[in-house]
């Protein structure tokens, strides 16, 4: 199983998470590349699970010269309002992708995409605010349920989860090292 995942850091604690991210009408395997010298590719992704689906601007549709497959309703805190819908491809950083994505088309303030549960609820997302910084991370697929209220503090190893892993299975700190050579070690 490959596991996909990227990681943002903010100095100081943020309050808008945000990707580079790079849409396509169909699935290319070469776009998770991130070709950032192309003026076009210098997209961002807002993240929100406050969304239920994902949002591109007009720019994307233009762009990309997307064709509407579908009018839908879409509810906001601005009431209802009949959108067109869309089907495309997502790339985040390090080889995250989601393909034959259904998004929307909105207005997106200080982004070109909104990431919504629709592809956040596919992996493990997670934010942390630590020393003023603000981490944020997401991995595909899901490999743990991460609940803070069950994990126990060790004098070796802070905040494992009460469950071990096998072996083989990757390691709960989130190394992305197996168990067994991480802090199964001993």
């Amino acid at each position: 199983m490959q596991v996909n995942n990227f990681t943002a850091k903010y100095n100081g604690l943020a309050n808008v998470l945000k990707s580079p991210v790079k849409c396509s009408s169909k699935f290319d395997p070469s776009a998770p590349q991130f070709d950032l010298s192309n003026p076009q590719n210098e997209l961002q992704a807002i993240w929100d699970t406050g969304a239920t689906g994902s949002v591109i601007t007009r720019k994307i549709v233009d762009l990309l010269n997307l064709k509407p497959i579908t009018m839908v309703a879409v509810t906001g805190v601005h009431g209802t309002k009949h959108v067109p819908l869309y089907k495309m491809c997502i790339y985040i950083p390090n080889g995250v992708y989601f393909d034959s994505v259904h998004v929307t088309e909105g207005e997106i303030a200080g982004g070109d995409v909104l990431i919504g549960m629709d592809i956040i609820s596919k992996g493990d997302f997670a934010v942390t605010n630590k020393e003023n910084t603000t981490v944020f991370s997401f991995r595909i697929p899901s490999l743990e349920h991460i609940d803070f209220t069950q994990r126990v503090q060790t004098s070796n190893q802070p905040f494992l989860a009460t469950r071990t892993p096998g072996r083989n299975e990757p390691c709960l700190c989130g190394s992305g090292k197996k168990y067994k050579r991480c802090c199964g070690k001993n």
